[in-house]
């Protein structure tokens, strides 16, 4: 039974695969600069994002969009235009994701994906610095008796088709454990199979897991997250190869967010920044240096991206912070001056 699950599993990916091929064949063609001339002439950005991921992407009770991944959509339209209401948000499946980047139907894809070799050459796309570091975790019931990945054994696991559903055949393989997978694209049919008792497990990006405990679940205390961290998923944006201003914009408006933390930058007080005589600081805001031109922006883009947005801790804190619904540990989500792994480059 094992193996003609896995052998199903195998057929899945390798259709998922060939649905690639023909949207790599049909790549939408691009040059520098074509990129932000249609967005500037559409007169806002489209950004592919996750149809309803906690923390990262969802449509609120008030049907705005909000998470992680939808700020930094909103940071690229402060840069661009000096306005975080112009941008459209064009929800993705996993299947979706990359064909819908490869032909240019969105401008950037800011949804959950991972950075990988494959992800990366294979695709004809390119990825900015990562935004959020993950990795894959494990939910099971409170009375399962299970406190680790290896009381696991011979389970039945919910999954989605990505990263994850590949990381849990290589954590369990390497541990000799049986399981058995049950992939599920849609994300509520997912999470109702493993409340129904249809799986023993769920499995999903660690960072994942507390949302569905916070708002899926009746009885959040019926369920505990395994401790440990599975694998390396670092997230992070997306654009098509071919465009380097493109690129270096969404590059350098993640590096941004990273550097106006560093310097202490934030929404409350980016105002009285601008008085700084820290020359760092004064390049950041577009006071001093010109490098906005350099990007094809106006020299007030990080200002615009912090006033309007929020540096990197003001974003995370909106969603994951200790007033979030959800709050998480920034762990390695910080300054590299504080644990974390987040490196802004210079300015300059």
């Amino acid at each position: 039974m094992l193996k003609r699950t896995h052998l199903a599993a195998s057929v899945l990916l390798l259709a998922l695969s060939s649905l690639l091929m023909p949207a790599q064949a049909e790549n939408a063609p691009v040059t520098n600069g074509d990129t932000l001339k249609k967005i500037k002439a559409r007169g806002e950005l489209v950004c592919g994002v996750h149809p309803a991921r906690h923390g990262f992407a969802a449509i609120n009770s008030k049907g705005q969009w909000e998470g992680l991944d939808v700020d930094f959509c909103r940071a690229l339209a402060s840069a661009v235009f000096g306005d975080p209401s112009k941008v459209r948000f064009t929800p993705l499946s996993t299947a979706q994701r990359f064909m819908a980047l490869q032909s240019g139907e969105v401008d950037v894809l800011s949804r959950n994906t991972t950075a990988t070799l494959t992800n990366d050459v294979a695709l004809g796309i390119s990825f900015a610095p990562p935004n959020f570091y993950t990795g894959t975790g494990f939910m099971v019931r409170a009375n399962s008796g299970v406190k680790k990945i290896e009381d696991l054994d011979g389970a039945t696991v919910c999954v989605t088709p990505s990263s994850t559903e590949r990381n849990v055949a290589q954590i369990f393989g390497s541990r000799n454990l049986h399981y058995t997978p049950v992939v599920i694209e849609n994300n509520k049919e997912y999470v109702a199979a493993y409340l129904s008792g249809r799986c023993d497990v769920i499995a999903r990006d660690k960072v994942a897991l507390p949302g569905i405990l916070a708002f899926d679940t009746d009885k959040p205390q019926d369920h505990v997250i395994l401790p440990g961290m599975y694998s390396k998923e670092p997230l992070a944006m997306a654009v098509r190869k071919g465009d380097s201003q493109w690129y270096d914009i969404v590059k350098w408006v993640v590096y941004a967010t990273f550097d106006a933390e560093e310097m202490d930058v934030n929404q409350s007080n980016v105002d009285e920044k601008l008085k700084s005589t820290d020359p760092d600081v004064q390049a950041l805001l577009g006071v001093t240096g010109g490098f906005g031109q350099k990007l094809g922006l106006d020299d007030k883009w990080v200002y615009n991206i912090v006033k309007q947005v929020g540096n990197y801790g003001d974003i995370y804190n909106r969603h994951f912070g200790p007033n979030s619904p959800e709050p998480l540990a920034r762990d390695l989500n910080n300054q590299w001056n504080k644990g974390g792994l987040l490196y802004g480059l210079p300015i300059r």
